[in-house]
């Protein structure tokens, strides 16, 4: 009699290969099985959940928000860090080093008490004072600094032959860069920008410094009004695990997305 394959079940192929899953996997859905037993029986935890459900939402704007302006700051830092220009160079050295030899916490709150105040004095506009743009502007200036290193790392590892190609074609360099240099530089650095985005997730609790009702202040309220600190901060701690492991899952297949023939290559 042939022994049954690994990965199958009755001569049929499982969905997912039990002989391919992680053995810290298992543990983990184990664990999140009985962990969720557990909530679903109490109605203690049904009620922080929902008590924590705007906290849950603010903390993904949060997240998303300033992950897009890290995204934007970092791709222009970079940029210019590798301008011909020394002026430019140097505007972008110091922002990078300026910014990555501060606390982020410390970063955050001179940017909410000391930036956005004179910003809004300045120009006039009130939503300058807004916690969550406030947060949003601390975070994302924060991040930027370290995308601004992982763009350049992944800019810098394209061959110059091909940018000296792309040019010998006819291509103009902001054309060599948006067609030739970005497209492959981004399947580069897509893995370390997931692990930023996750890390940015996580560290998106800094905003509860200045007031902003995300996950870890929601959780902080409800502490202050029902005195239950052990429910409260396992439904926090529970959530955020569920949001960064999605985010990881998220990232992995869009890595494997990325590993298609053809992505990333030249289209003009």
């Amino acid at each position: 009699m042939s022994p049954v394959p690994p990965g199958t079940a009755n001569g049929r192929a499982l969905p997912i290969p039990l002989d391919r899953v992680p053995p810290w996997v298992l543990v983990l859905v184990t664990a999140g099985l009985v962990v969720l037993a557990r909530l679903a029986g109490s109605e203690v935890y049904r009620e922080t959940l929902r008590f924590l459900a705007a906290g849950v939402s603010t903390t993904l704007f949060l997240t998303v928000a300033s992950f897009a302006v890290a995204l934007g700051v970092g791709l222009v830092a970079a940029l210019l860090r590798l301008s011909r220009s020394a002026f430019l160079r140097t505007v972008a050295v110091l922002y990078v080093e300026v910014v990555r030899g501060v606390p982020l916490l410390v970063l955050l709150l001179y940017i909410a008490f000391v930036v956005t105040p004179w910003l809004a004095d300045v120009t006039g506009v009130r939503w300058w004072r807004d916690n969550v743009v406030r947060a949003v502007m601390g975070l994302g200036i924060g991040y930027g600094a370290y995308l601004a290193e992982v763009y350049r790392a992944g800019i810098e590892a394209i061959p110059r032959g091909q940018v000296e190609a792309a040019l010998s074609l006819g291509l103009s360099r902001p054309q060599t860069l948006r067609h030739v240099v970005l497209p492959q530089a981004l399947r580069i650095v897509l893995p370390p920008l997931g692990n930023d985005f996750v890390a940015l997730l996580k560290d998106s609790s800094l905003a509860s410094v200045i007031s902003v009702t995300e996950l870890t202040y929601s959780g902080n309220l409800n502490v202050a009004r029902t005195f239950r600190s052990f429910e409260t901060y396992n439904a926090v701690a529970l959530l955020y695990l569920c949001m960064t492991l999605a985010g990881s899952a998220g990232v992995r297949l869009l890595e494997r997305a990325t590993r298609a023939p053809g992505w990333g290559a030249f289209t003009p």
